[in-house]
Parts: C-alpha cells; sequence; structure tokens
C-alpha cells in the first residue's frame, strides 16, 4: 500500500490549517482551522473490502508538569506517549481519498457529534475527550478529527503519523462509543494491509 496526502508532504511540516491550535503572539496559542487533511491510498490488498483511518502523535509528554508553564520547557528526553488525533472506520473499499476539510473544518467545543460520519462511516472518539475531561467549557466526547496543538513550550516538533489500514471485513466489529485503541485491538485479525505518511507540528518558534 502506499499513502500520501496533498496537503503536506511527507515528514514536512503541516499548515496551522490543520491543526487544533496555531502559534499567538500574545497568548503562545489561539484557536485555528482544525481542518482535517487530504489523504489518499493506492495499491491496496486484493480482498480489501473497508479501510480504517488513524491518525495518532508520537510525541506527547508522558508527565504534564511542565506543560504549557511560563518560564519553564518540556525537555526533550522525556518519555513520550501516543495520542489519538483521528480515528475513522468503515471507509467503503471504493474509496481512494478523504477530501480535505470534509470531516472537520473548524473546532468544535465539547466535540463534534458521533459516531455516525459521512457515507456510512463511522468516527471514534479522540484522545481530546480525555484532555478537556476536567475543562467545564470544553469537555465532552471529541468525535472525528481534531488537530495538532502540541504543548507550545516543548523542545520537539511532534510527528502525526496518518496510518490506513486495509480490512478484510466491511464493518468494524465495535458499537457506540469507542476510540483508538478499542479499533486497534478489533481491527488486529482482520488487516491485510497498512501504510502511513507522517506530517510535523509545533506551537515552539524554537523548536521550528
Amino acid at each position: 500500500m502506499k499513502v500520501w496526502s496533498d496537503s503536506f508532504a511527507g515528514n514536512a511540516a503541516m499548515d496551522a490549517q490543520f491543526a487544533f491550535g496555531k502559534p499567538d503572539a500574545q497568548s503562545h496559542v489561539a484557536l485555528s482551522q482544525n481542518k482535517n487533511p487530504h489523504l489518499a491510498w493506492s495499491d491496496v490488498p486484493a480482498g480489501t473490502r473497508s479501510f480504517v483511518v488513524i491518525c495518532t502523535d508520537s510525541d506527547v509528554p508522558s508527565q504534564g508538569d511542565d506543560v504549557n508553564k511560563e518560564g519553564r520547557e518540556v525537555p526533550a528526553d522525556l518519555p513520550r506517549v501516543d495520542f489519538y488525533h483521528w480515528v475513522l472506520v468503515d471507509v467503503p473499499a471504493s474509496v481512494s481519498e478523504i477530501p480535505a476539510a470534509s470531516h472537520s473544518n473548524h473546532v468544535t467545543p465539547r466535540g463534534k457529534f458521533g459516531p455516525d460520519a459521512l457515507d456510512g462511516m463511522r468516527h471514534g472518539v479522540n484522545d481530546y475527550t480525555a484532555w478537556f475531561a476536567g475543562d467545564d467549557t470544553m469537555k465532552g466526547d471529541y468525535y472525528g478529527y481534531d488537530g495538532p496543538c502540541p504543548p507550545w513550550n516543548d523542545t520537539i516538533v511532534h510527528h502525526y503519523h496518518f496510518t490506513v489500514y486495509a480490512l478484510d471485513i466491511e464493518r468494524v466489529p465495535l458499537e457506540g462509543r469507542f476510540g483508538g485503541d478499542d479499533v486497534l485491538a478489533a481491527i488486529k485479525p482482520h488487516v491485510l494491509g497498512s501504510a502511513s505518511v507522517t506530517g510535523t507540528y509545533t506551537l515552539n518558534p524554537k523548536a521550528a
């Protein structure tokens, strides 16, 4: 399989229009356009009956002690964990492209509606659901795509991995509310192939 994006080059910086947050000179970060990027794929395995799209940030700090704190930095040697930004399942086998801004084109406080998505697809919740759980103005179930918003004081550039999985089933065997870990466990016996494209993003001018 091959996956690419017309919205960003592989292993290159993503534009702020595809991010949840953008740099701001006064407050460090402001809400951005939050568009999902374009994705396309080819050379899919024979027998493919559906696709799953998952986006993760592999550089999220494992501890939040220094995150977004004035006068402090998130050290580069801090262990990092994954953060799900997009979980899309039941993409029909006839689909080979997702247009930019087709699943998200703005920030939705308290999260977008789900799990139903376009053309019979379904969205899982992303990890902003947990991130905003303690924020009365933003908490909710964040279905679908919500883009990058790394700590503005992180010393490293974050990497966003968009992976497309080709499956031998038409529908992922999950119902109701589900997340990225749930999907990866459910599709494990059904993956015929996969491929990824990676973009980068930072809110820290020193790391750019």
